[in-house]
């Protein structure tokens, strides 16, 4: 098995599988929790301000 040629044996295989799944699920739910408050709080990233300044009605391009 693929495992037994990298020198991991079954057990710590599935530690480090089991911890990569935490991580990952943790990493998920910050970044969507983050994004509903700045959707709640109607924040503009840097990107939306800038689009924003660009083609406002108040700062014509010329």
């Amino acid at each position: 098995m693929i495992w037994s040629e990298l020198g991991v044996s079954g057990g710590t295989a599935l530690i480090v599988l089991c911890a990569l799944y935490f991580v990952v699920k943790w990493a998920v739910r910050n970044g969507i929790m983050e994004a509903h408050e700045r959707i709640a709080a109607e924040k503009k990233g840097w990107f939306q301000q800038a689009c924003g300044q660009l083609f406002s009605e108040e700062n014509p391009p010329e």
